[in-house]
């Protein structure tokens, strides 16, 4: 793929992504089940385990149905 071309399919993901950016935050990822969040007195950590994995298999498909 040249550079021309990624150039345009980046763009044209971060448009659609921009486009849908309310309906995104409604989908619920970041407080899936799996997702770690530790909280104490002055302290908080949050890890999106499962947000990390859904996302990447999602990524991984989209990738795969592009190069057949």
């Amino acid at each position: 793929m040249n550079v021309q071309r990624l150039l345009i399919v980046a763009g044209v993901v971060l448009l659609a992504v921009g486009l849908l950016w309310p309906w995104i935050g409604k989908l619920g990822l970041g407080r899936l089940p799996g997702d770690i969040t530790i909280r104490r007195d002055n302290f908080s950590f949050y890890f999106p385990l499962t947000t990390c994995i859904v996302l990447s298999a999602v990524a991984t498909l989209i990738f795969w149905l592009f190069r057949k």
